[in-house]
């Protein structure tokens, strides 16, 4: 019989190593929030909600293993003094062993048997505060704090390239090795399968077949089986941040309708990330987006769903928007995903000081040819599988 002794590690394998650009990385936002609590009159903040917790740790999750965003198991209360982590018996020991390890938190516990908001309260009573929620008297900051989680630091680029390749290969193998006549459900669990065992969360799973996109832009997935064309589209989540991908596929030759529609589709998508410049709005890039529409006759369909976001710690940022003001910065990581008809396309961009950087291509897949303002650049097509 195996006895652990839960002071001693089994092996050398069990202790975490410091990661000093980590830690350094979380130093400099904690440097950010001491900033703003000054600018704002206040004398903590309390962080309830996975984006910033994730953000403020750097790459750390709060929420219950397995439960994706369903229940958060550790707050943050943060002065310009210390950084302390608010959380119960049950899974502090795990938080500081597996997520905050050398990160210089301070700890913050409660019995199981007491609701986590008595500790949310107790620290909040007399203190101005500013929440990420709003609640416990604190005062609403989660409009600030999008503003300090975007653009994405250098820090966060690997990573985010990385989930970016991920999250890619899985929607695109999923793609390749569905079997005609699956449903729409059983698809999606092949999907997020892929993302699971390396680590990824699927935040949103979307399995539209045969044209039920053109009915339902939301749609997540059925027991409907898929019968010719199947778009897949995935929101994974990894170190805290998000990327989007989205391809289509056809069991035999699509229509001339379907190709049509996916061309345009692409044509707008690929506007909308060529526009994708430092200095520039998302009002400036808009313009360019609509004109495309309008050319093609197709005047008001952006408005039947988004086409697009400033993707990172949160799954939208900001949106996609005409007079948008939010201005596009090095760092600035949109999921542009336009949708027309039949057609939806879907991909992640980093914006940096030499234009943008597709995150989620994989050179697996069979490309279009798209050209604006004389640049020629290469689109995910229709994947097409024998019938």
């Amino acid at each position: 019989m195996l006895t652990l002794v839960p002071e001693k590690p089994v092996s050398s394998g069990e202790l975490t190593c410091v990661d000093f650009g980590r830690a350094d990385e979380v130093d400099r936002r904690h440097q950010r929030v001491a900033e703003f609590l000054a600018a704002s009159g206040q004398d903590a903040l309390l962080i309830t909600r996975p984006h910033n917790f994730a953000w403020m740790t750097a790459g750390g999750d709060g929420d219950r293993p397995g439960m994706g965003d369903a229940e958060m198991t550790a707050g943050l209360f943060i002065t310009p003094e210390a950084r302390v982590v608010l959380t119960g018996c049950v899974d502090s020991g795990q938080l500081f062993d597996h997520t905050l390890h050398g990160l210089g938190f301070q700890l913050k516990e409660r019995p199981w048997t007491e609701p986590r908001s008595v500790l949310f309260e107790d620290l909040c009573r007399g203190r101005r505060v500013a929440s990420d929620s709003g609640g416990f008297g604190a005062a609403d900051a989660e409009r600030q704090l999008a503003r300090l989680r975007t653009p994405l630091s250098t820090f966060d680029w690997p990573l985010l390239r990385s989930v970016g390749r991920a999250v890619t290969h899985a929607v695109e193998a999923t793609a390749r090795t569905f079997e005609q006549g699956e449903s729409e459900a059983e698809v999606a669990g092949q999907l997020s399968h892929r993302l699971l065992k390396h680590g990824i969360l699927p935040a949103r799973l979307q399995v539209m077949a045969d044209g039920q996109s053109h009915r339902y832009r939301h749609w997540g997935f059925s027991d409907s089986p898929i019968e010719r064309t199947c778009i897949l589209s995935a929101v994974g989540r990894q170190h805290g941040l998000h990327v989007g991908v989205t391809r289509t596929v056809c069991f035999g030759q699509p229509t001339k309708a379907i190709a049509d529609t996916h061309h345009l589709t692409a044509l707008v998508q690929t506007t909308g990330l060529f526009f994708s410049q430092v200095g520039w709005t998302i009002g400036d890039t808009w313009e360019r987006v609509a004109r495309i529409y309008e050319k093609y006759g197709a005047r008001d369909a952006w408005r039947q769903a988004e086409q697009g976001d400033v993707i990172g710690y949160h799954m939208a940022e900001f949106p996609v928007i005409p007079q948008g003001r939010t201005r596009i910065q090095t760092g600035t990581a949109l999921h542009w995903h336009p949708s027309f008809r039949t057609g939806m396309v879907g991909d992640t961009i980093l914006v940096h000081g030499d234009g943008f950087e597709v995150l989620t291509t994989s050179g697996e897949w069979p490309e279009l040819t798209i050209e604006v303002k004389g640049a020629r650049l290469r689109r995910p097509d229709i994947l097409i599988r024998p019938h």
